[in-house]
């Protein structure tokens, strides 16, 4: 399998093309060796073919692949999704290991530091004369969080993951090293069977996942990257900062950059998340990040071999190795040995104790567990003080300092894991508690005012509503095991442990302190003290919700009784916004103005009542859900949006595309922190944006959403058909099938756009090449303005993109969005429409408003073409087109196959390999 047009693009490049075209020649010869020399021509004819209904005669090129199709035998078919899915693959595996070859050539030439780099980052600041106070007030306080969630549109298991990063492993190792040719034959050895074994391992699970299923997924992340490389980009700053100013050496910097979770705690529309899967969630992790611990313990010890007759040695380590049980006497001169036997003594009790888990090497004698990881630190700290005040620092800025930083970072818990579960829950429980205490038969029937009243004075009493000598009902009896489990939790690992509890569908004051009652009921909100343990974070998810929500938080922050609560968490209120559900309900435009404008409501609620806002961006891989480059993103946010603090969800494919390989991922936690630092310290000069929006653009974007939101509206709910249309053209039906998460693709059984849930939404979208979330209604809005301002409509929606952050960044993604999208493979999912009317009506029109769209990109950032100041990936898509379209159009043929009743098993096989190498492809598209 040969990638088209790799003799373009610029020599630095090279060694790209190269890598597709090895892989692809290994796959090609694995193809032929495994399913035969006719398979693998069926799969270059279709390729051919396929590129020539991409570029030349469409028309012929369709009948053509529709006799090939039709004819093709099913296993055939499976054959030639797999192929062209595996290519998919192995060309994002190349794609990676070039972004590492370029960054390493990059610092190599040692040019300036990159967009997105911490060393860009502070040379930024130190320009704008950041005094160093301020730049160590932010590292104290700040918090930048990328949240892992169970959302996942990635639909490969672990053993794919696991032969794809040997096969990156190996590129690398060709890369980095000179080898011999007998090493080069080796390696090509290895790559040939690492291929083999990929292509003979089914990509498909059998079951569905559980919600345990989704934690391991996650944990595997902690060890391919978060617990190798967070230590290591802590170790790269403090050494930047000490380089450039001697004031930072010997400066710790606060682990202000940290991974969440949500996976396991998230019960919002999902049954299967209980109080016990709770509890085995953070067991997992707990297991995780000690047995990583112990590990590191036991090399540790292996290398300080240090004898006290041969070097200093602290009191302190003294003492620390007198304590321990180790009493060797071939180890009578060797106390950092004896030192760090107890403490592996010390944390094997621990991780016996906590998770029921045995060290992985027996312990040298009994000794107590810890209390709490920052006792472990402390004794760590010892060994790292007593090794750097008698010349052995660099000894102890070796694996003791990674270690150090790993405790300190992720604790014995490893990730914060929140919680979530939607409002309409909390208010049926608080409901049904208020009863049987007899405190309220009524609450459902109260109105705001009556709700808030009774809720506040509930909040001011310790007395418990909830009795253990009362019955309740499945849902309240569950919800509370689930809040006493993390109350749990909390004591057993710490308070890190969980430390946020989310409320979906938040509309009113009402769904905050619903919440709040049932913190109180586990201890978790304590009324005498007036302490809050954990933060209340609501989250504001449609149109309707957003344009409510500074009119919540003003009411909110108006009640003594829950501002006295937020002092005890530090003044700091944390609100999360949902791009996905605002999508889905006004379409792309208006959600992300919609969100915009929410941002610059709160930071103005927020200044005005003395609160710190913390915002949580609810985003998901694809532009539909808020996707995009991170860095622009977190730049495009109002002034003042981003205080210090940011939090981030990380959803579905994105998790394995950023996280599996420890490089890239360690390179996408930098640009977060980059990002976050620079949107905090810099002024808009520095950043490149304005102080503020001149109030003249905010007017142009409000009439450009108005005109986007009725174009949206108008076709996905006022239309009528556009559900049969939808559900029709794309694999939404499969996708419900395909055994990718835990949780239902509706919140219930209605089949209405409303009630399914927006991941599915997108991801069909994705599937049939159309991707209209990202961009539907903005040709119409543009069409609209400038024919209402035909003297100066377009030169002010040029000025917009020049000179807002904000504008810039939508047109980027949407540039982004179409250049990915193609209206020819759109038209073959339309064939699927059994009504002919229906299908030409709607058809035509999501052609003529993607025309529209792509003339008013193009018009706007003034280009000839999509992407054309995006070479890089401009060329990424053009070199992958021919590998996805044909899984398209077999897609397609077996898609009509399943719907005519052919109820051959392998036919919904195939579909789904089909899903998974077309979302492989275009890499961001749920």
């Amino acid at each position: 399998m040969e990638s088209e047009n790799q003799s373009d693009g610029p020599e630095k490049d090279a060694p790209l093309r190269y890598d597709v075209r090895l892989l692809g020649r290994i796959l090609g010869e694995t193809i032929r060796a495994q399913e035969g020399e006719a398979v693998f021509e069926t799969v270059e004819r279709i390729r051919r073919t396929s590129v020539s209904f991409h570029r030349e005669s469409r028309e012929a090129a369709r009948r053509e692949l529709q006799a090939i199709l039709s004819g093709l035998p099913t296993d055939e078919a499976i054959a030639v999704v797999r192929a062209y899915g595996y290519f998919s693959h192995l060309a994002n595996i190349a794609e990676d290991q070039h972004h590492i070859r370029r960054t390493r050539a990059h610092a190599m030439t040692g040019a300036a530091p990159r967009e997105g780099t911490m060393t860009r980052a502070l040379e930024r600041a130190s320009r704008a004369g950041v005094p160093a106070a301020r730049l160590q007030a932010f590292f104290d306080s700040a918090l930048c969080s990328p949240v892992l969630t169970a959302h996942p549109t990635e639909v490969r298991r672990k053993s794919s993951i696991d032969r794809e990063n040997e096969i990156a492993r190996l590129l690398d190792e060709r890369d980095r090293m000179q080898l011999t040719p007998e090493e080069l034959t080796l390696n090509r050895k290895a790559l040939r069977r690492a291929v083999l074994i990929l292509w003979q391992t089914s990509i498909l699970r059998g079951t569905r996942l559980r919600v345990l299923d989704e934690v391991a997924n996650g944990l595997a992340h902690f060890d391919r990257t978060f617990l190798t490389q967070l230590p290591r980009f802590y170790a790269e700053l403090e050494d930047q900062l000490g380089a450039t100013d001697p004031a930072w050496q010997g400066v710790t910097v606060p682990s202000f950059l940290r991974i969440g979770s949500w996976i396991g705690g998230d019960r919002d529309g999902n049954p299967f998340v209980t109080a016990e899967v709770l509890r085995e969630a953070l067991r997992l992790q707990s297991g995780l990040a000690l047995g990583f611990y112990l590990d590191e313990l036991h090399r540790l010890g292996g290398e300080l071999s240090l004898d006290d007759r041969l070097a200093e040695v602290s009191d302190a380590l003294l003492a620390l190795a007198e304590r321990s049980p180790d009493r060797s006497p071939h180890r009578a001169h060797e106390p950092y040995r004896r030192a760090v036997t107890g403490l592996y003594a010390r944390l094997a009790a621990t991780a016996r104790e906590l998770d029921r888990l045995e060290a992985p090497r027996h312990a040298v004698g009994e000794a107590p567990p810890y209390a709490e990881a920052a006792e472990l630190v402390a004794d760590l700290d010892v060994v790292y003080g007593s090794l750097a005040a008698n010349g052995l620092e660099s000894v102890a800025r070796g694996r003791l300092r990674r270690l150090r930083r790993a405790v300190d970072a992720f604790g014995f818990h490893l990730a914060p894991l929140d919680l979530r579960q939607n409002s309409d829950v909390h208010e049926r429980v608080v409901a049904e508690l208020l009863a049987a205490a007899g405190a309220e038969d009524d609450y459902l029937g109260l109105d705001e005012v009556g709700r808030v009243a009774r809720l506040s004075a509930e909040l001011e009493t310790p007395r418990p509503l909830a009795s253990p000598h009362l019955a309740y009902s499945e849902l309240a009896s569950g919800e509370l095991a689930t809040l006493g489990v993390a109350a749990d939790i909390r004591r057993r690992y710490g308070r890190d442990a969980v430390r946020h509890t989310i409320i979906s569908k938040t509309d009113d004051v009402s769904d905050i302190l619903e919440a709040a009652a049932l913190l109180k009921e586990v201890g978790l909100l304590q009324p005498r003290e007036a302490r809050l343990e954990v933060d209340i974070v609501p989250l504001f998810e449609t149109i309707a919700d957003l344009r409510r929500c500074g009119e919540v938080m003003e009411r909110l922050f108006a009640l003594p009784g829950y501002r006295r609560l937020l002092r005890s968490r530090g003044d700091v209120q944390e609100v999360m916004l949902g791009y996905s559900d605002s999508n889905k309900d006004g379409g792309y435009l208006t959600s992300i103005w919609e969100l915009y404008k929410a941002q610059i409501t709160l930071i103005e609620v927020f200044r005005r009542h003395g609160v710190g806002l913390r915002l949580f961006h609810g985003r998901g891989g694809s532009v539909g859900r808020g996707g995009g480059p991170s860095y622009q993103a977190i730049l495009a946010q109002p002034a003042g949006a981003i205080q210090g603090s940011i939090r981030v969800t990380e959803q579905g494919e994105v998790i394995a595309a950023k996280y599996s390989n420890g490089e890239v991922g360690r390179r996408n936690l930098e640009t977060l922190a980059a990002a976050t630092l620079e949107a905090t310290l810099l002024g808009p000069d520095e950043t490149g944006g304005p102080a503020a929006p001149d109030p003249a653009w905010l007017a142009v974007m409000e009439t450009l959403s108005a005109s986007a939101f009725a174009a949206y509206r108008g076709l996905v709910y006022e239309t009528e058909g556009f559900e049969t249309y939808f559900r029709e053209s794309t694999v939404i039906g499969e996708i419900a099938s395909l055994n990718i998460g835990s949780r239902p693709s509706s919140r219930t059984k209605s089949s209405r756009i409303e009630d399914l849930r927006a991941i599915p939404w997108v991801f069909s979208w994705s599937q049939c090449r159309l991707m209209l979330p990202g961009w539907f209604g903005f040709g119409s809005a543009v069409e609209a303005w400038t024919a209402a301002h035909p003297e100066d409509g377009l030169a002010t929606l040029r000025a917009l993109y020049r000179d807002w952050p904000f504008f810039r960044s939508a047109l980027s993604n949407m540039d982004m969005v179409l250049a990915k999208s193609d209206i020819a493979i759109a038209s073959r999912y339309a064939e699927l429409v059994g009504d002919p009317a229906l299908r030409e009506t709607i058809f035509g029109r999501l052609e003529g408003e993607w025309r529209r769209s792509v003339e008013a990109v193009l018009a706007i950032m003034e280009q000839e073409q999509l992407l054309e100041g995006n070479p890089l990936l401009a060329r990424s898509i053009r070199n992958r087109f021919p590998y996805i379209d044909p899984l398209n159009h077999v897609q397609v043929e077996l898609l009509k196959r399943h719907r005519a009743g052919d109820a051959d098993e392998r036919v919904v096989d195939g579909i789904r390999l089909s899903i998974n190498g077309i979302a492989a492809g275009l890499r961001n598209s749920g």
